[in-house]
C-alpha cells in the first residue's frame, strides 16, 4: 500500500502524485511565478531532489517535461521554453538546455499555500516540510486527468474541459441532489488535448456512473478531392497518447502488408503551424469511404481508451463516480477556505491588538519614549511600559463607538487600560524613530479596516453556505478567465465493427475474364439500352490475341468461386474485383488470387449463399 500512496495514484483533492506536487512546490520556492523569468530545468530538478524528492534529477525531469507538454496536459502546469519533445514522439532536450516556470494554472493550485490552508508533513530527510496536498482552486484531477499503475490496480482518468467542469461545480453547489445524467448535460464527456472524435456515449455514461468504462477515440480525418477523380485522406488530429510518427509507421506497415490496399502514397506534411498533417493519397479505383473505414478498423487512427476513476480519498484508493469526484473537490475547497479564513482572522486580531497598544501608547507617547530610553534592560522596559495607563474616554474617542465596544468585549469595562505583554513587546521592537513618527489617524484608519475584515471573516465562518458561495464565484471567475472551446467532438454513433459491404450498393455487375487472365467488373447500368437505329456500345477493347473467355452477371454482394487447372478453388466477393469501364482491359487475376506459376482459372461460378438446401457443386476433370 505504501507504493500506491507514495507514488502511483493521484490525490482526489489536487489531482497530483507526490512527484508532481514536489516539483511545483520547489518551483514555488524559487518564486517562478507566471510573470518571473524562467530558470534552467536542471536547477528545478536539483532543488526538487535535494529538498523534497528522494530520487535523482534524471527521474524527476521526465515528470517535469510531461507537465509542460500541451499534447499530454489539457492545461499545462509548467510554462516551458526550449525543446520539450513533440507529438511526433521526439524526446526533450537535456535539462541543462531547457527552461521553465509555473503556468497560470499551477499558480492557482499553489495560491494561499502559506496561509495554513493545508497540512504540512516532514520531507524524506526531515530537514524540511512539504504540503500533503495543494490548495488548488480548480479540480485538476478532472481537468488534466491522470494515469498510474499501482499494486493490483490502475487509474486512467481522462482530461476534461475547464469551462464545463466549472459549470458542473456551480450546478452541484446550487443543487446538491443533481443526478449524474443531469451533470452529463453540462459535462458530455472527456476533452482531450489532441482533439479527436469520441464514438458513442454509452461508455462515457457507464464510466461516470460506476467509475469504470471504456470509450473509442478516432482521429479526425477529411476526404479531399485534389484532382479530377483522385482522392486523398488528410489526418489532422490523432487519438490521445498516440505519437504521430508511430501512427505513420503503423499506416505504412498496413499498406505494405496489403491490409489496406487502396492507399498509393503516405506523406507527412506536419510542421510547427500544424503539428499533425498526414496525407494519404488513394489509388484511382479506391473508394475513399471504404479506405477511411479500413483505417479506423485496422490502424492506430482508432483506439480504445479505458476509464478508471480511481484516486486517493483520505489516503485510501477509491473508485469514484463523476459526482463523487466533484463532491470530494468541493469538500477539499471548503476546508481550504475555512482554514484560510481562520488564519486571516487570527492574523487580523493579532494586528488589531497591536494597533490598540500603539493607540494606548500615543495617549502618553512622551512617557513611553522616556521609559524606553531610561530602562536598563528589555525586561525592565517591558515591566514599566505595562504600568502606563490610558483613560478609557481617550481610547473611546480614538477607536470609535464600534471599535471601543469590541475592545471592551475583549478586555472588559474599566476606567483606564494598560498595555498587555504582547503590546509592550510590539512597542519594544520598534525604533525610537518609529515611535516618534506614529500618527494616530493612520492607526485609527487601519484599526477600522481590521474591524471590517474581522467581521467579514466571522460572517464567512458562521455558515458553510457562505463558503460555498465563495467557491461558486471562484469557479465563475476561473471560467471567465481561462475557459476555452471543446477540442474533442462526441458523436452519438457507436464505433461498431466495420463491414465494408454495408457501404457498397448491391447492384448487378458484368464480370469478364480474358484468355490471358485479365479480370474486371462493370455495372450493368454502363450498358444502357439502345434506341431504334442505335449503333451499339463497345463492350470491351478489341484484342484478337486476348479474347474474353468468361462473361457472366453477378450481384456486387455475391461470391465468385474460381476453379483452377490445378484443382484448387479461390473465392472473392464481386465488389472486391477491380471496377473498370466497359472498354478497359482489366487487371491481372494472378495478383488478385495469388495464383501459382502456370495456374490458370478454368471455370467460374457466382454463389450467393453457401447454405442453400439441396444445392450441390459437381466437378469433373
Amino acid at each position: 500500500m505504501s507504493v500506491i500512496v507514495a507514488r502511483a495514484l493521484p490525490d482526489v483533492r489536487d489531482g497530483l502524485k507526490p512527484s508532481q506536487r514536489r516539483i511545483l512546490v520547489a518551483m514555488n520556492d524559487l518564486n517562478l511565478t507566471p510573470g518571473a523569468a524562467r530558470v534552467k530545468c536542471a536547477k528545478i530538478c536539483g532543488d526538487t531532489s535535494g529538498n523534497y524528492h528522494p530520487h535523482g534529477e534524471s527521474v524527476i525531469y521526465p515528470t517535469l517535461v510531461r507537465m509542460a507538454q500541451e499534447w499530454n496536459m489539457r492545461y499545462v502546469l509548467v510554462d516551458k521554453q526550449g525543446n520539450f519533445g513533440s507529438i511526433a514522439g521526439l524526446p526533450a532536450a537535456a535539462m541543462r538546455y531547457t527552461e521553465a516556470r509555473l503556468s497560470h494554472f499551477a499558480a492557482m493550485m499553489l495560491e494561499d499555500l502559506k496561509l495554513d490552508t493545508v497540512d504540512f508533513i516532514p520531507t524524506y530527510d526531515e530537514r524540511h516540510t512539504e504540503p500533503s496536498v495543494l490548495p488548488s482552486k480548480f479540480p485538476n484531477l478532472l481537468v488534466n486527468g491522470a494515469t498510474g499503475i499501482a499494486v493490483g490496480m490502475s487509474t486512467d482518468i481522462p482530461p476534461h474541459n475547464l469551462g464545463e467542469i466549472c459549470d458542473a461545480l456551480v450546478r452541484l453547489i446550487d443543487d446538491p441532489d443533481v443526478t449524474i445524467d443531469e451533470l452529463m448535460e453540462i459535462v458530455p464527456g472527456p476533452d482531450f488535448p489532441t482533439g479527436g472524435i469520441i464514438c458513442g456515449k454509452s461508455g462515457i455514461r457507464h464510466a461516470y456512473r460506476t467509475g469504470h468504462g471504456g470509450i473509442t477515440i478516432r482521429a479526425r480525418a477529411e476526404i479531399e478531392e485534389y484532382r479530377s477523380g483522385r482522392f486523398r485522406i488528410v489526418v489532422h488530429e490523432i487519438p490521445y497518447q498516440k505519437q504521430r510518427d508511430s501512427v505513420e509507421e503503423n499506416l505504412a506497415r498496413l499498406v505494405t502488408d496489403g491490409k489496406i490496399p487502396g492507399i498509393s502514397n503516405i506523406r507527412n506534411e506536419s510542421d510547427l503551424k500544424e503539428p499533425v498533417r498526414l496525407v494519404l493519397e488513394l489509388k484511382r479505383d479506391a473508394d475513399p469511404e471504404i479506405v477511411l473505414n479500413q483505417l479506423y478498423e485496422y490502424s492506430e487512427l482508432q483506439t480504445r481508451y479505458s476509464i478508471n476513476l480511481l484516486a486517493l480519498v483520505d489516503g485510501k484508493p477509491r473508485l469514484l463516480t463523476l459526482k463523487e469526484m466533484l463532491q470530494e473537490f468541493l469538500r477539499h475547497r471548503v476546508a481550504v477556505i475555512r482554514r484560510r479564513t481562520q488564519f486571516l482572522l487570527q492574523r487580523a486580531r493579532q494586528r488589531k491588538h497591536t494597533i490598540e497598544g500603539l493607540l494606548l501608547a500615543l495617549a502618553d507617547i512622551e512617557e513611553v519614549i522616556r521609559v524606553v530610553r531610561t530602562s536598563q534592560t528589555q525586561a525592565e522596559a517591558k515591566e514599566r511600559l505595562m504600568q502606563i495607563a490610558c483613560p478609557a474616554a481617550m481610547l473611546a474617542r480614538a477607536l470609535g463607538e464600534e471599535g471601543f465596544r469590541q475592545f471592551q468585549d475583549e478586555r472588559g469595562a474599566a476606567e483606564s487600560y494598560a498595555l498587555t505583554p504582547v503590546q509592550a513587546d510590539a512597542i519594544l521592537r520598534m525604533t525610537l524613530g518609529q515611535l516618534v513618527n506614529l500618527e494616530q489617524e493612520k492607526l485609527v484608519n487601519e484599526h477600522r479596516g481590521l474591524l471590517a475584515d474581522i467581521n467579514e471573516y466571522l460572517r464567512i465562518l458562521s455558515d458553510e453556505r457562505n463558503i460555498l458561495a465563495m467557491i461558486r464565484e471562484e469557479q465563475l471567475e476561473i471560467k471567465r478567465r481561462f475557459a476555452d472551446a471543446r477540442r474533442t467532438e462526441i458523436v452519438a454513433q457507436e464505433a461498431d465493427k466495420f463491414d465494408m459491404e454495408d457501404l457498397i450498393p448491391d447492384e448487378m455487375m458484368v464480370v469478364s475474364i480474358s484468355s490471358a487472365g485479365y479480370i474486371k467488373r462493370t455495372p450493368v447500368t454502363a450498358y444502357r439500352a439502345q434506341r431504334r437505329g442505335g449503333k451499339g456500345l463497345k463492350g470491351a477493347r478489341a484484342d484478337d490475341e486476348d479474347p474474353i473467355e468468361h462473361l457472366f452477371l453477378a450481384s456486387a454482394h455475391d461470391y465468385i468461386l474460381f476453379f483452377t487447372n490445378q484443382g484448387k478453388v479461390h473465392w472473392r466477393k464481386v465488389w472486391e474485383l477491380p471496377e473498370l469501364p466497359r472498354d478497359a482491359k482489366g487487371r491481372a487475376i494472378v495478383n488478385l488470387l495469388n495464383l501459382n506459376e502456370g495456374e490458370k482459372v478454368a471455370s467460374c461460378r457466382p454463389v450467393r449463399d453457401f447454405h442453400l438446401p439441396d444445392h450441390y457443386l459437381l466437378m469433373a476433370t
